[in-house]
């Protein structure tokens, strides 16, 4: 990482961001090795300690000769990003991660610890294209799509942390990860997709993940909800919905000018009848918008019935932002009102807000 005042390099806006190991599947990462003149089986060992030891120090890979470490490093190993800084709150029970990518692009992650487990919530796009009003991240605009490395390292970085014990309370393992930072998804579905091999594939191959662990939300991009459920993931799709009635969503969820509501639950069943996970409905509650009594009994009457969880999000806050959280009667009466259709309801702890690192709040401001 470069020293403060220290000049660094920034890479022209539309460069790609160097290969990475993680970029590559095993086989991949065979031919790449074999392209440096070193033995195949070099492969296997880089793999070993960047996923299996996530070891990120060269000087510690004893079983690798100095001279083949140096040349691995320099050409599948090349620092992707930097810490810009780290937010905590929640008696630094919550990190925030500001990042600066090698082309100067800054994305964000946010660390999470709780009692039983550790989440990291990730960025998958630097921005949004997918403009919902509510959101910081929407606003933003979208910047750029992220490498699969550059995704696979956010989690990498955090993994490191947790086992050295640099993150408040003790060394610990990552047990959650969800796609719910900087960006929608499905909209960059290769380099996502990949990211998900490289999490939950076993050592040396991958971090060796729960695929049960490991969340994605969308907007409802549809044909790309399809794809999704054919690849035989075990994942949990979650589906941003906010709204269960097309006029109002048409306003605060955009493509659903192109997906309407009632195609876009049919594509969420059909993930949760081929995965056989149940889907989240995040549903961010916005006084006197969508959080009417009437709302919740329409949501409730289109969801009951399937394999579905509602997670309420009470709204976070964003710079110049003309909408607010519910008051808290009208989100109790939201919960009774899905509890009463018989669907699972819980409101979402808002963790992070203070640090615009909750959700909706990432806008990633140097």
């Amino acid at each position: 990482m470069p020293k403060p005042g220290e000049l660094t390099f920034v890479a022209p806006r539309g460069a790609k961001p160097p290969r990475h190991l993680a970029d590559l599947s095993p086989s991949e990462r065979k031919e790449a090795v074999a392209e440096l003149g070193e033995q195949p089986f070099r492969a296997k060992q880089l793999s070993n300690h960047y996923f299996g030891r996530m070891s990120n120090d060269p000087a510690s890979w004893t079983d690798i000769p100095a001279k083949s470490r140096e040349k691995l490093t320099e050409s599948l190993l090349p620092d992707l990003m930097s810490v810009v800084r780290h937010v905590s709150c929640d008696d630094d029970a919550t990190r925030k991660t500001l990042w600066k990518l090698f082309d100067g692009t800054l994305v964000e992650s946010v660390l999470m610890r709780y009692p039983d487990r550790v989440t990291m919530c990730i960025s998958s796009q630097a921005g949004c294209g997918m403009n919902c009003p509510f959101c910081a991240t929407g606003q933003a605009g979208l910047t750029r799509n992220l490498s699969t490395a550059e995704i696979v390292e956010q989690i990498a970085a955090g993994m490191r942390d947790l086992k050295s014990g640099a993150v408040q309370g003790g060394e610990a393992r990552l047990s959650n990860v969800v796609f719910m930072g900087m960006g929608e998804p499905l909209a960059n579905y290769n380099r996502v997709l990949a990211s998900i091999r490289r999490l939950t594939d076993p050592a040396p191959d991958g971090f060796g993940l729960s695929q049960r662990g490991i969340t994605v939300s969308t907007v409802g991009l549809v044909p790309a909800m399809h794809r999704f459920a054919d690849e035989g993931l075990s994942c949990r799709l979650a589906l941003s919905l906010h709204a269960p009635d097309d006029e109002l969503r048409d306003e605060l969820v955009p493509v659903n000018t192109r997906w309407k509501v009632a195609e876009v639950l049919d594509a969420a069943w059909n993930y949760a009848e081929k995965s056989g996970r149940r889907i989240s409905i995040e549903y961010a509650l916005i006084k006197d918008i969508n959080d009417q009594a009437w709302r919740a009994d329409l949501l409730g009457r289109l969801i009951k019935n399937h394999r579905v969880h509602v997670n309420l999000i009470p709204l976070n806050p964003t710079p110049g932002s003309k909408w607010t959280a519910s008051r808290p009667e009208d989100e109790r009466e939201f919960v009774r009102r899905l509890q009463a259709h018989g669907v699972p309801t819980t409101v979402r702890d808002t963790r992070g807000q203070e640090i615009d690192g909750a959700c909706g709040q990432l806008a990633a401001a140097g």
